[in-house]
């Protein structure tokens, strides 16, 4: 019997519009729109996923009254969220610094690699991180 394989496909975001998430996300940090489906009622299906992402996929889900809404920007309660691997810290810090992104702190050299936090548009907090190999 083979080994189990699994993975996770995709990580629900809510975001408070949909057009400007993916913009964002498209723009800023360079992000493939790789689905975007109306699914009727103000509804939509929209995945992301940065540049050579095989598996894991951001879904950016529109916030559906008071409760959801005041999540938006805080859905690990202040704590770093997401975890954009790279395989070229520089390059990437570079890139996000010209197009705009907010950093909390100067990038730092780690004995796991090199790391910085970041926010999105919404203030979600976000680790750039190149692991040492």
């Amino acid at each position: 019997m083979a080994d189990p394989r699994q993975f996770i496909g995709g990580v629900a975001l809510v975001v408070r519009d949909y057009d400007e998430a993916k913009a964002w996300y498209r723009d800023v940090l360079g992000f493939d729109a790789v689905e975007d489906t109306d699914l009727g009622g103000g509804k939509r299906w929209v995945v992301m996923a940065p540049p050579g992402s095989g598996e894991t996929r951001l879904l950016l889900a529109k916030a559906a009254g008071p409760e959801q809404e005041a999540a938006i920007g805080n859905q690990a309660g202040g704590r770093v969220f997401l975890f954009l691997r790279t395989d070229d810290f520089w390059r990437d810090y570079h890139r996000m610094t010209a197009a705009g992104v907010t950093f909390c702190e100067e990038p730092r050299v780690e004995s796991y690699g090199t790391v910085v936090v970041f926010q999105d548009l919404y203030g979600t907090r976000w680790d750039l991180l190149q692991l040492n190999v």
